[in-house]
């Protein structure tokens, strides 16, 4: 047995602690040395490039390029973010921006109003759908680019720009001094009753104010005698995690784990739970997901899913389980790394298999799945995919996106179809179709988006002259159109119409009619019951 005199155990612990330091010292040492010997180097080759290259260089833009290389051989989502490209970037998340408040497009080289943005400075003057928009501040407003527009209509709340506008049935240009303003940029695209009991609302970004939006539609919906509600996250990519949990919560019971993450830092593993009681706990869930869908979507669908609160209906989404966390530069620019990955409540990895960058965003193009019901999730077990279960014992997997648990593919577009999209078909020819008709459908139609849902209709001739529209700007339409594609061009005129005079909620309320993943989820809510247990 060993003795130690009384003072062995103190110098034994300060050896110990003395050797904890130096070997930290050490390799902290080693790993600045390294570091320092990469920054030389890079200084040394633009300086080399400065001093001896055949042409002057912009320095700022080489050392752009070697920072983006030195990403590059990461993942595709640790990216580097310009200092000019940094409030667009801000603004996006924090759900707002300074300006008049319109959505626009350039058609021939003209700024048209798609729409003004409800509550902005242009709602409050009047300005509408399908005006033109010719002089900025006196200035020649025709043959701008989309950057240009908006660098000369945004600018600092109270601030002050002239526009003339060219409205059809006017003689003479509208002329309007508008102050601008803080603009929202909502997360929640539209929210209203599919029928008398089911809800609809559809989530486009997890941003800043997300949850309270979707809590504000809930409560809107329910007062509106929902019962049953779809959640549309289809080609949400993401947004802020916290926003993702915060959601799950709305719908998920209990102190229940939502996600977790991981990274090789523990400062950056964290775990979030539900936390508060809801009313929308025991409501029938569906939540629709495509390949579109990720990151945050993906937390909010792994977690109902998991814990089978509700049924998963679409396309397997994207696959993005990686954390990414912002760190500022000093010159007003940002890195963007990933720190963790995050997992579903049963451990499941949602990170697909990282490729080169054009591999990693074009892999779910060539996905192929097969139609129908996969609550036991068979359609996926021939895959090397970790095997997971859900609180019921259901089999899921990991490592590859969400699967839905009934797979419905999107509506495929013909030829002819994405044409007229490409070429802004619809939007061109409802302009023309709106200055003569408008009046007449808000007599008829009035603030009655159901009825004019059931009611209005794209009349044979109608769409005759929409098809000759097409030829005239160059679409080739040689062969007869089959029903399928007549019925699609028919809707997507009819929704254009709609989103005049109801905006995004007129959209959808007329898409959704023609919209196969929609339509079979309401018929899953007895499925949807029987999983949660309600």
């Amino acid at each position: 047995m060993l003795k130690f005199n009384k003072f062995g155990i103190p110098l034994i612990i300060i050896l110990i602690m003395t050797g904890i330091l130096l070997g930290t010292q050490i390799q902290r040492a080693i790993s600045n040395d390294s570091v320092n010997e990469g920054v030389n180097k890079i200084k040394d080759v633009l300086w080399l490039t400065q001093t001896y290259y055949v042409e002057k260089t912009d320095t700022d833009k080489l050392i752009e390029a070697a920072i983006n290389g030195l990403l590059a051989e990461l993942d595709p989502h640790s990216v580097y973010i310009p200092a000019q490209n940094m409030k667009a970037i801000e603004e996006e998340f924090q759900g707002n921006f300074e300006g008049i408040g319109i959505e626009f497009q350039i058609v021939n080289d003209t700024l048209v109003v798609v729409t003004a943005i409800t509550g902005g400075p242009c709602d409050e003057l009047g300005v509408q759908s399908g005006d033109r928009i010719v002089k900025i501040d006196g200035v020649d407003a025709v043959g701008l680019s989309n950057e240009d527009v908006r660098s000369k209509l945004r600018g600092k709340a109270g601030s002050k720009v002239d526009i003339s506008i060219m409205r059809y049935g006017l003689n003479e240009l509208l002329e309007l001094t508008v102050i601008r303003d803080k603009i929202p940029l909502y997360s929640v695209d539209a929210s209203f009753m599919i029928d008398e009991t089911t809800g609809f609302i559809s989530v486009s970004r997890f941003a800043e104010k997300t949850t309270d939006e979707v809590v504000a539609a809930l409560s809107k919906l329910k007062s509106a005698g929902m019962k049953q509600l779809i959640l549309d996250l289809r080609n949400n990519p993401g947004g802020y995690l916290n926003q993702a949990f915060q959601i799950a919560d709305l719908f998920i019971d209990g102190n229940k784990k939502i996600v977790y993450t991981e990274g090789r830092k523990k400062e950056f593993d964290e775990e979030f739970f539900a936390s508060k009681k809801f009313e929308y706990e025991t409501i029938p869930l569906i939540i629709l997901i495509n390949r579109g869908s990720a990151s945050a979507s993906e937390i909010v669908a792994g977690a109902v899913q998991d814990w089978d609160r509700g049924i998963i209906v679409g396309e397997t989404s994207f696959g993005k389980g990686l954390v990414q966390r912002q760190f500022p530069l000093s010159d007003g620019s940002s890195v963007r790394l990933t720190v963790s990955e995050y997992f579903t409540p049963s451990g499941r990895l949602i990170q697909k298999e990282l490729k080169p960058k054009d591999e990693y965003y074009s892999e779910v193009l060539d996905r192929t799945e097969i139609e129908g019901e996969n609550i036991d999730h068979s359609a996926e077990n021939d895959t090397s995919k970790p095997v997971y279960k859900t609180a019921k014992g259901r089999v899921v997997y990991g490592g590859g996106g969400i699967t839905p648990d009934y797979i419905v593919k999107n509506n495929t577009l013909s030829k002819v179809s994405q044409e007229m999209l490409s070429k802004n078909i619809f939007y061109l020819f409802s302009l023309n179709y709106l200055q003569v008709n408008e009046s007449a459908i808000e007599s008829k139609y009035g603030n009655d988006l159901n009825k004019f849902v059931k009611e209005f209709e794209v009349s044979n001739n109608l769409f005759e002259e929409l098809i000759n529209f097409a030829r005239n700007k160059g679409i080739l339409i040689n062969t007869q159109l089959n029903s399928q594609e007549i019925d699609y061009i028919k809707v997507r005129f009819k929704a254009q119409v709609a989103r005049n005079f109801w905006k995004s909620e007129g959209w959808y309320a007329v898409m959704m009619t023609a919209d196969k993943q929609v339509q079979t989820a309401t018929g899953l809510f007895k499925k949807a019951k029987e999983i949660a247990g309600l």
